[in-house]
């Protein structure tokens, strides 16, 4: 009936304002039966229907189209970053094609990485350097990356250049960058006068921007200053950086850390206007001597060191960095990257082709804002006069911790996770909080024996967060074993902030299955 519609929306679902407006609405909208809706009531059909809706979805559906702001420097955003993205394997004998690219600007991502060495007949190559990884020409990669850079998002792309080629290649480089691209390469700054700032993604639609080593300053190039074309030397970070104190690393490791004495060329160089790759020396030494377009890289374990920092939150505030999965992940794995956001990094760069906790947490963040590839870093990590302290957040202005209350109440059809006949599954719902060190947590819910058709648990989980702005919040579903490992079900990751209270389902898609469950979610401050 109608006032049973109204009583969940006002209980359940929170909505105070124009209650009736909104279940009339919502009964004209999903309700199936004409009778209902001339009785002005809601059958169990058309509330699952309405559940199943974006409007009944735990994702707030004013955050999954663009939202944020655009017009920020470009230092003020998340960046869907990928390493290595040519390898659609691991980085010893993987697989190299131009399918990663593909497949990763699919997914929103802006900014790719290609690995650049001397090819046959002229033609720079790409691949996994020192290893037994397959080659691609880079031209192909040029030739991709034209055609699919804005596919899934007109926000601008980033290649990331890791140059190993002598200068003549190197020409060959700019010269399918130039005619492959066109007018999509930036080469120049925008308004064509000496920048005093980092462009916005807003005014970069369309662009794709090369971040590699640049022969002198972006001013000295507007004055029509240019040094000698053979002086720049290639200091590839990505390399130089993989010395990061790890004494486990095997020879052929240290063979690649060598830092590179290659030469650059003019014609690359020039390609390269607001993502300039230097060498990072310190923090003090970055605040008064770095410009605005420089971007310096870092390992994993090296970020580790930083984040015990507050000036890398600053640092962050003012110029790009970059972070990349350390040299000893063979395999292809990755890092937490919700360490490295919470420290302010833009440019996260993960493993596309691998699977796991750490891609989850990347495809959630970035799922909101129409999946564009950017996300506007909350207000206390953009400006310099503020000074943020992942490790202590109760200390910045305006803290103000929330309370988060999840009760798992069913799940329906859950798929099996062996293939034997009669195999059931003994299902159990994990939550957990990603975020600054204080919020990290997790909590499940009992297991249910032999049921994954329709477990029913009812169980509540209760977790404070105190940065909500930078939590992500994951749903696990698992199969539970007394004598090994849980075997994974499915999950689901989003942004906290995007949480629609209420009562509602989530689905994830794993292979050949649709798994739905759900849960009613209440946001309120805690009682402190």
């Amino acid at each position: 009936m109608l006032q049973d519609l109204k009583d969940f929306l006002r209980e359940e679902q929170l909505h105070e304002d124009g209650v009736q407006q909104y279940a009339l609405k919502l009964i004209e909208r999903y309700e199936p039966s004409d009778t209902a809706k001339m009785l002005q009531a809601m059958t169990f059909d058309g509330f699952l229907m309405y559940l199943s809706s974006s409007e009944g979805s735990i994702f707030n559906p004013n955050m999954v189209d663009l939202y944020q702001d655009m017009t920020q420097p470009l230092c003020h955003y998340f960046i869907s970053s990928s390493h290595n993205t040519y390898l659609l394997e691991d980085q010893i004998r993987g697989h190299s094609s131009v399918e990663g690219y593909i497949r990763a600007l699919k997914r929103g991502c802006r900014c790719v990485e290609v690995d650049c060495w001397d090819g046959p007949n002229g033609e720079p190559i790409v691949y996994h350097g020192h290893t037994f990884t397959s080659k691609i020409f880079f031209k192909d990669v040029v030739t991709v990356l034209g055609n699919y850079a804005f596919k899934a998002s007109q926000y601008p792309v980033i290649l990331s250049i890791e140059n190993h080629c002598s200068v003549e290649q190197q020409k060959v480089m700019a010269q399918h960058l130039t005619q492959i691209l066109g007018d999509k390469l930036l080469k120049s700054p925008l308004d064509g006068k000496i920048p005093i700032g980092l462009p916005s993604p807003e005014d970069l639609k369309g662009k794709i921007l090369l971040k590699g080593k640049k022969i002198g300053g972006l001013e000295n190039c507007m004055n029509g200053v240019v040094d000698d074309p053979l002086m720049g030397e290639v200091s590839d970070e990505e390399d130089t950086a993989e010395i990061d104190d790890d004494h486990h690393r095997n020879d052929s490791i240290r063979h690649r850390v060598k830092k590179s004495k290659q030469r650059l060329s003019k014609e690359l160089s020039d390609c390269v206007v607001y993502c300039k790759s230097v060498h990072f020396s310190s923090f003090k030494h970055s605040q008064i001597h770095s410009k605005f377009y420089e971007i310096s890289s870092f390992t994993e374990s090296k970020t580790r060191k930083h984040i015990r920092e507050a000036e890398f939150v600053l640092h962050n505030a003012r110029q790009l960095s970059r972070v990349y999965p350390s040299g000893l992940r063979t395999d292809s794995s990755n890092f937490n990257p919700q360490d490295m956001w919470n420290a302010g990094c833009q440019i996260v760069a993960l493993n596309f082709q691998t699977a796991g906790v750490e891609m989850d947490l990347n495809d959630g963040l970035f799922s909101q804002n129409g999946h564009c590839g950017y996300i506007l870093k909350p207000t206390f990590m953009r400006n310099t006069d503020e000074r943020f302290d992942p490790e202590n957040p109760q200390n910045r202005d305006g803290y103000k911790p929330l309370s988060l209350s999840v009760q798992v109440i069913s799940g329906q059809q859950l798929p099996k996770v062996n293939i034997k006949e009669g195999s059931i599954i003994d299902p159990l719902v994990r939550v957990e909080i990603h975020g600054v060190p204080l919020d990290q947590a997790k909590q499940e819910t009992r297991y249910i024996d032999n049921n994954g058709f329709n477990p029913v648990w009812h169980d509540t989980l209760q977790f404070t967060i105190h940065v909500p702005e930078l939590a992500l919040v994951r749903f696990v579903v698992e199969d539970y074993d007394k004598t090994s490992k849980n075997d994974f079900v499915g999950q689901f990751t989003l942004p906290f902030i995007c949480i629609q209270p209420g009562t509602s389902p989530f689905h994830q898609i794993i292979p050949s299955y649709t798994f739905p469950n759900t849960y009613r979610i209440l946001l309120n401050p805690p009682s402190m």
